[in-house]
């Protein structure tokens, strides 16, 4: 029976010689196509490196009381309060007089210092804040973060055109050890003028607002809170948030804030910002401007946040009901939901 199997015939001297001759013709364009493509960058080859390895799971924050952080609240050396599952301090500037467009800003509206520090389930603790400093305090309270390891992850305006200069600057810190942490914030706050109070700030509803706030809370779609003269609308986006690995509770660096500083007879200015993905910044920006606000500033407030969220800050002066009405429509065109408790 005739053997069907192939049988392997080596090739001729001819064909091998054909072979050699064609592959030493195309080493020189071969190496020359090398090193026009020079090597693999390194952080091209970390991060196909790091795709390969599993992502970490993210971790949650845990609830806290207030007599857990009383040691960082000694170190800072200014009491706080609980706003769910963060230890907060509020240090407003009333220190500071400062007028823009003409009108003397409430420290309420947008001179305020709010720190948090959040426990989580690792035993870890993160500080987020942003602190209110003077142009002539920016480099040395800067300097003092990077002597005791507080990043900064933003430096902004939040106002136009403001006498005296003042900037705004995000700070973050995460380890286990929030104690040293505190102790070094207070380090950097004492190279600025911030007074520190003796009881926790907390926002003050007893001082009258003269706004028709019931008509600003049907039209803006949230209910209200007053703050030491100031009405604050306050939405939270819908998604989870997480900082690097860590899920950052509702409320912590991820709000659309609305407040109104009354100017009488039904008027206001009207500061804050709106946080945003990327897919949402050009029809917000149309849309504040379509509503008659200025735009002061777009930009980052966190380097590692997942979505990565941008914040738009605005400034607004005139009719507080016409005002928010146009509002509206900016904050619907955001992925965000009524912050729970905000009129507390």
């Amino acid at each position: 029976m005739a053997d069907d199997r192939q049988q392997h015939i080596p090739p001729s001297p001819t064909t091998s010689r054909r072979r050699m001759l064609a592959t030493a013709a195309l080493a020189p364009v071969l190496t020359v196509a090398n090193a026009a493509a020079g090597p693999i960058p390194p952080a091209r080859a970390a991060t196909a490196a790091a795709a390969s390895e599993p992502l970490p799971v993210p971790v949650q924050p845990v609830l806290t009381a207030l007599a857990d952080w009383s040691d960082v609240g000694a170190a800072l050396g200014a009491p706080g309060d609980m706003k769910r599952y963060m230890y907060h301090t509020g240090l407003p500037r009333q220190d500071l007089d400062v007028h823009t467009r003409g009108i003397r800003v409430n420290p309420a509206l947008a001179l305020g210092t709010h720190v948090s520090f959040v426990r989580y389930a690792d035993g870890s603790t993160l500080l987020m804040g942003d602190v209110v400093v003077t142009e002539c305090e920016l480099q040395p309270f800067s300097d003092a973060l990077h002597e005791h390891g507080i990043l900064q992850t933003a430096i902004h305006k939040h106002l136009l055109a403001q006498r005296p200069d003042i900037w705004w600057c995000h700070v973050h810190a995460h380890g286990t050890d929030p104690v040293t942490v505190a102790r070094g914030l207070r380090a950097a706050l004492d190279r600025t003028a911030t007074p520190f109070p003796t009881t926790a700030t907390t926002s003050s509803s007893t001082v009258p607002v003269d706004l028709d706030t019931a008509a600003i809370d049907a039209t803006i779609g949230v209910k209200g809170g007053v703050d030491s003269g100031v009405y604050k609308s306050t939405f939270i986006r819908r998604e989870t948030i997480t900082d690097g690995h860590l899920v950052l509770p509702p409320g912590l660096g991820s709000t659309t804030s609305i407040n109104y500083q009354p100017l009488g007879r039904g008027r206001a200015a009207i500061n804050g910002d709106f946080v945003m993905i990327a897919g949402e910044v050009q029809d917000v920006l149309a849309g504040l401007r379509r509503a008659g606000a200025e735009l002061v500033e777009v930009h980052h407030h966190n380097l590692t946040d997942e979505p990565r969220l941008f914040f738009v800050h605005y400034w607004a002066v005139g009719d507080a009901l016409a005002l928010t009405r146009g509002l509206r429509p900016v904050v619907d065109a955001t992925n965000v939901v009524p912050m729970p408790g905000a009129g507390a």
